[in-house]
């Protein structure tokens, strides 16, 4: 996982750079590494609950010879969670627009909202794609939705990890592990939208739900 984001470089070196990591025989599919809620936001440069206003294919870079395009929506920011520090007021962000380099669909002209998490490029500019955090604002849970504003921020050194098979054991004292896919075969489920990564004042980390009681079965898991 990257650690906290800088400012990045120019869109067309990402779009280079997705190309390259794109797996071999993988020419119209784009994979992502899994990831919490919790490790996007950490994890991205910039987190605002926005609107689409509209969307247009733009040229990647002023380079003639460069073929790749973008997607450049124009978007009504609603509140900003993250990226203060770098940016004031977001007006538009850019994504790629083959969906095989993880380009992002959005809905345009409705009434839908969404939570965007990405990075703020070295020009100013805001890039999205699939392996940032996505997700209609209306699916998040109460504690999501609440988290954006402090819990996810705070709690940006604690280590969650994917378990896909059992025994999925804890290797270090700031670490959570993450069952969704485990007990429910998929990413988002219970303990992705019920449960921050907490860390407490020993330095060690721990799922927490406001005044609910750990599951039993994120406790049990790293029996085999």
């Amino acid at each position: 996982m990257p650690r906290s984001p800088r400012t990045g470089p120019s869109w067309a070196l990402l779009l280079r750079l997705l190309a390259l990591l794109r797996p071999p025989g993988m020419s119209e599919a784009c994979s992502c590494a899994p990831a919490h809620p919790q490790q996007h936001v950490c994890h991205s440069a910039l987190a605002i609950r926005a609107k689409i206003s509209s969307e247009k294919v733009v040229p990647a870079s002023a380079d003639p010879t460069d073929t790749q395009k973008m997607i450049r929506y124009e978007i009504k920011q609603i509140k900003m969670f993250k990226g203060f520090e770098k940016v004031k007021d977001v007006q538009y962000i850019y994504t790629p627009f083959d969906s095989s380099l993880c380009g992002v669909k959005l809905e345009a002209n409705s009434q839908k909202q969404y939570l965007l998490t990405g990075q703020i490029l070295s020009d100013g500019k805001v890039f999205i794609h699939l392996c940032n955090y996505i997700e209609p604002w209306e699916n998040l849970s109460f504690l999501q939705r609440e988290s954006l504003n402090h819990h996810y921020h705070l709690n940006c050194g604690c280590q969650i990890t994917t378990c896909y098979t059992v025994p999925c054991t804890i290797s270090a004292p700031n670490e959570c592990l993450w069952t969704d896919w485990l007990l429910e075969r998929k990413l988002y489920g219970y303990q992705a939208q019920h449960y921050i990564c907490m860390k407490h004042v020993d330095g060690t980390c721990s799922w927490y739900q406001g005044r609910l009681p750990l599951r039993k079965e994120f406790v049990d898991i790293i029996q085999p």
